[in-house]
């Protein structure tokens, strides 16, 4: 995952989020430290502190002073919703302006995905 171009601290959150996501990083769990993130991706420390501490801005993670970052109550479901407006921005609103472009309306659109769904 690292390397994409994007920011290294913003590939370090992403990495996070993911695993809050898919659940292998559970609510109040505590995420691995700053030296932890930096050695096993060969990155800076303070590259790492940055990627948590957006995640800290953002509510996503909170700070016990002296122990570590753990993931917040609430956590999963707010990057759910967050990355679900952002699937609509990128793909369904460019899906449907091309669609309108085609002469495809929401009706034929919906059955278009449900034929997609069936055949994979």
């Amino acid at each position: 995952m690292i390397e994409d171009g994007r920011p290294l601290f913003a590939q370090i959150a992403e990495l996070i989020e993911n695993s809050i996501i898919d659940g292998s990083l559970a609510e109040e769990a505590q995420v691995p430290s700053t030296n932890e993130l930096a050695a096993f991706h060969r990155i800076n420390p303070a590259t790492a502190a940055k990627g948590l501490n957006q995640l800290v801005t953002e509510g996503i993670l909170y700070k016990k002073r002296g122990i570590g970052m753990f993931v917040t109550d609430g956590a999963r479901n707010a990057l759910r919703h967050r990355r679900r407006e952002r699937f609509a921005l990128q793909y369904i609103a460019p899906l449907v302006t091309e669609a309108d472009k085609l002469g495809v309306g929401i009706v034929e659109l919906k059955s278009m995905l449900d034929q997609w769904e069936k055949s994979r």
